[in-house]
């Protein structure tokens, strides 16, 4: 068989469509994307590997396909397409919880995170929120649900530690984006020293993360409850001494842009 024949029956076998018109491969991710397979070599064998819309015309001006990468076996090329396959279903998560799109986490409002383009928050209880980070693993988009209760002080520490970074007259040549990315790493490193966590689990079926996150927002309250007081932890910073240096958060090679997630992204790391 050919290799062609060879990757539809592979790709058949994993429940994925495909056809084939002259000496390409078709495969539809969704109805607006596809990924095409140009053969290159018949021997060893090898094929290039395209991205391109799904609904424009090869003799159309505005069709256009882009190069993401080459495979030399059957084996590649059905990976690479569970990979962009599983790259459309993190943005397809990703979007519906960011848009709140099901009934069970409708009361959610989640928020992107400005850092990591794969998390969201969504803040629960009196002082606690949801983090959910939507990732590529093995081959399959995987959802990782922590809680995380900061207790009610935490609000007062994050202003102290803003004060003091404000205070430092080094800071008063920050550009707004640069203050936006202290005031975000300041926080992160507060969650890390004080914020009490509960991991929740990992998931790949999208509609158990739904139920897992409906549970979660219904147990918010007792679960901030019953973790340890934030006191604990606001002592312990105090004790070690804990400060919140400009330099050190943003660092001299800090690369402050943050790229969206979306298929261009995944192209060029392909």
């Amino acid at each position: 068989m050919s290799f062609f024949e060879d990757l539809a029956t592979a790709l058949d076998n994993e429940g994925i469509e495909s056809r084939v018109h002259d000496d390409v491969l078709f495969v539809p991710i969704t109805s607006d994307l596809e990924i095409q397979f140009v053969e290159i070599d018949s021997v060893v064998p090898a094929a290039n590997v395209y991205i391109a819309a799904a609904d424009v015309d090869e003799d159309d001006d505005e069709f256009e396909a882009a190069l993401v990468s080459v495979v030399f076996s059957v084996e590649d090329a059905v990976r690479t397409v569970a990979e962009h396959v599983a790259t459309d279903q993190v943005v397809t998560v990703l979007r519906d919880l960011l848009e709140g799109t099901d009934d069970r986490i409708a009361e959610l409002e989640f928020f992107q995170d400005p850092h990591d383009p794969h998390m969201v928050h969504a803040e629960v209880a009196e002082s606690s929120e949801l983090q959910v980070v939507v990732d590529v693993v093995d081959g399959e988009a995987l959802a990782t649900v922590t809680f995380v209760a900061f207790g009610e002080s935490f609000d007062d520490l994050v202003d102290q530690a803003i004060d003091e970074l404000w205070s430092d007259q080094s800071n008063d040549a920050l550009s707004d984006e640069e203050r936006d990315r202290l005031f975000y790493d300041v926080a992160a490193e507060l969650t890390e020293e004080a914020g009490e966590v509960l991991q929740l689990g990992s998931y790949s079926d999208c509609n158990k993360l739904f139920d897992v996150l409906s549970v979660a927002l219904e147990n918010a309250d007792d679960w901030e409850e019953q973790l340890a007081p934030l006191e604990f932890a606001e002592a312990d910073l105090e004790s070690e001494g804990t400060s919140f240096e400009s330099e050190d958060l943003l660092g001299d090679d800090d690369d402050l842009e943050f790229d969206d997630l979306d298929e261009d992204d995944e192209d060029e790391d392909a």
